[in-house]
C-alpha cells in the first residue's frame, strides 16, 4: 500500500535513528504485522494491541507541520 510507505518511510527518516531501543522493537513489531491491519492501525478502525505499538502509531499518523 502506497499510503503505508509514505507513512512508514517518513517516520524511518524523521524518528527511528534516536528512537528508544523500545521504539524501535516496536516498529520492527508492526513491520511484522500485515499492510492490511497496519492501515486499520493508522485510520483507527483497528485498536492496536499493546500500548507500545498504539503509542507508535500515534507518533506514525501524527501530521508533521514541515509536509
Amino acid at each position: 500500500m502506497r499510503e503505508l510507505d509514505v507513512l512508514l518511510t517518513r517516520y524511518v527518516d524523521r524518528h527511528y535513528a534516536h528512537a528508544s531501543s523500545e521504539d524501535q522493537e516496536a516498529f520492527r513489531t508492526l513491520l511484522e504485522s500485515p499492510d492490511p491491519l497496519i492501515h486499520a492501525y493508522c485510520l483507527g478502525s483497528e485498536a492496536p494491541p499493546t500500548p507500545a505499538l498504539a503509542a507508535l502509531i500515534g507518533l506514525i499518523t501524527q501530521p508533521d507541520p514541515r509536509d
